[in-house]
């Protein structure tokens, strides 16, 4: 199922970048406000570093986080970006390709002081809850092998106005995502439910 799922997202976000191009529409999101509002709350797990730091961006897209994060943290951080759609990594090579490294594999072997995942567990298509939710598990196990010192991640939240939910989207519970991570990764784990955005960041220290 796990290799069913990553050839949809694959063929999904390898369709919206050819449409998009190097833009926030190209990673299926809505504009460039709320990128940026997600980008400063993905980042808190960084608020504690005034060292030089590895950050991996697992599912990067065309890398659109390297602005931020200069803004942000200047030349503090080393930026890896790692996306499944090899044309997403052809978009960022060609944008930000002196700022960072980026591939469409994982090495297992590296690991990284820090990862940020932003809207990569956002779109199921045709995938039911129950296989998605295992999903999004497996990928966060992996996501906290690759973290030395933490991680960070969002996802479309369920206490979104029913109205306005689709069905080819996946709405996570906030409390269930939370008490996983807690149990199975850190003690010092926060939840971000309080910005104007239909989703929550989950912020995860080591």
């Amino acid at each position: 199922m796990r290799k069913e799922i990553l050839n949809l997202v694959n063929e999904y976000y390898t369709e919206k970048i050819k449409e998009h191009g190097a833009t926030p529409k190209g990673v299926d999101w809505n504009g460039e406000e709320s990128q940026v509002m997600r980008f400063a709350q993905l980042s808190k797990v960084l608020e504690d570093n005034s060292d030089k730091f590895s950050l991996l961006d697992f599912g990067c897209g065309y890398g659109g986080m390297i602005d931020y994060l200069e803004g942000a943290f200047g030349e503090a951080v080393k930026y890896f970006g790692f996306d499944i759609s090899e044309e997403m990594i052809l978009s960022a090579k060609d944008k930000y390709g002196e700022k960072g490294t980026f591939f469409s594999n994982i090495n297992n072997d590296l690991k990284y002081d820090y990862t940020v995942a932003s809207g990569i567990f956002n779109v199921r298509q045709k995938i039911d809850d129950a296989n998605w939710e295992e999903y999004v598990f497996e990928t966060l196990n992996l996501i906290n092998s690759k973290s030395s010192k933490g991680f960070s991640f969002n996802m479309l939240t369920s206490y979104s106005d029913k109205e306005f939910m689709k069905s080819h989207l996946y709405y996570a519970s906030p409390e269930k995502i939370f008490a996983y991570c807690k149990s199975h990764f850190s003690g010092k784990v926060a939840l971000l439910h309080d910005y104007p955005l239909y989703e929550f960041t989950i912020v995860v220290k080591k």
